[in-house]
């Protein structure tokens, strides 16, 4: 080959490989301009539009100085919150903030603000915060509607994991109607179970769907170590507007009483039935009206057990968890029909249900 037909094949490559450079470039210009899938955009936009809804919360309590016996304020624990409405209330888990000293509060942009305690219901996992900022800084969270929820629906947390605030994940349904135990050892019932990773911290956190709404509010996880392993929990929304205002108004849940105080669930054990036993009768409650009995001492001084409650309506009645659940789908003024066992035989009364005493 002549050595001048050389070095014009070298050149040629050369400009091809400049050329394809800047195609390369260009398509990746391109490419980069318009990367996002419709799911990805997605995704971006309901964090872009949710986070600032979502806060930091820190839970401090005061210790002594062992050596200066000084009062001093350390963190005792770390979740999230969102805001629920305008007038700057801020829902989380109970365990979050149980037993908390001081709670600070810290927004999106990083200003902090100290929070007071508003409501608290451990039966749910659920506790309503409030703090005083300027009206711009308080953004709630769309409601949606946890009934309409299928396995498989996209989801999307948004927590503060590990300390880290502002964090999303993203999952779908894996399940619904689980049960999870709250902090009080009740059954929190219908709950929904998630892929989407939840960690330590985003405990109380919003657990949204794919237009930005609230479907739940991120509970647990479910892991031996603490950390994800792919089963994490969120209470439905559809219960969280239920206790949410009654935990504003009331600062706990408002649930209709019988009358009554309960013995220890072994008591109907003993006497061979799935029940709640009655330990006494309040005078003049709608337990007393229909002649309700409670636990009585024989003349020898032995315990006569009661009568003990196996059902409210259609609804069988097993356990003390049972039976409050139960009281929980109904308002004071309701009828219902109580069904129970008195020495062996089952009867039913008709009585309305009253309101609980405030504390």
């Amino acid at each position: 080959m002549h050595p001048s037909t050389g070095s014009t094949v070298t050149r040629w490559r050369a400009t091809l490989a400049w050329v394809a450079l800047l195609l390369l470039a260009h398509s990746s210009s391109a490419l980069g301009a318009d990367f996002a899938t419709d799911d990805e955009r997605n995704t971006m936009e309901v964090f872009e539009y949710a986070s600032p809804s979502v806060v930091y919360v820190t839970n401090q309590q005061l210790v002594r100085d062992p050596r200066s016996f000084d009062l001093l304020t350390v963190p005792r624990g770390a979740g999230t919150g969102f805001f629920w409405d305008e007038r700057g209330y801020i829902v989380t888990n109970f365990h979050v903030i149980e037993n908390a000293r001081k709670l600070m509060i810290t927004l999106q942009d990083q200003s902090i603000w100290p929070a007071e305690v508003v409501g608290l219901a451990p039966e749910k996992d659920l506790a309503v915060l409030k703090i005083e900022a300027p009206d711009k800084k308080l953004e709630p969270l769309r409601r949606g509607d946890s009934s309409k929820l299928s396995v498989g629906h996209k989801v999307l947390a948004i927590g503060n994991p590990f300390g880290l605030d502002a964090t999303l994940t993203t999952g779908v349904v894996s399940a619904l109607g689980r049960e999870i135990e709250a902090p009080n050892q009740r059954k929190i019932r219908n709950v929904i179970q998630t892929d989407a990773a939840i960690n330590p911290g985003n405990s109380g956190g919003p657990l949204l769907n794919s237009q930005g709404q609230l479907i739940g509010v991120n509970t647990m996880i479910y892991s031996p170590s603490g950390a994800n392993a792919g089963i994490g929990f969120a209470i439905p929304v559809n219960t969280v507007k239920d206790i949410v205002p009654q935990l504003i108004e009331h600062g706990r849940i408002v649930r209709p009483v019988l009358g009554i105080d309960i013995a220890p669930d072994q008591w109907a054990q003993r006497a061979g039935v799935k029940g709640v036993p009655v330990l006494r009768v309040a005078p003049h409650s709608p337990a007393d009206k229909i002649g309700l009995r409670g636990a009585q001492r024989n003349r020898w001084g032995a315990v006569v057990l009661g009568d003990i409650i196996t059902g409210i309506d259609d609804r069988p009645v097993r356990n003390y968890d049972e039976l409050m659940t139960a009281l929980e789908q109904h308002e004071p003024g309701d009828e219902v029909e109580l069904v129970f066992v008195r020495r062996g035989e089952s009867r039913r009364r008709t009585l309305i249900l009253a309101a609980p005493v405030d504390r």
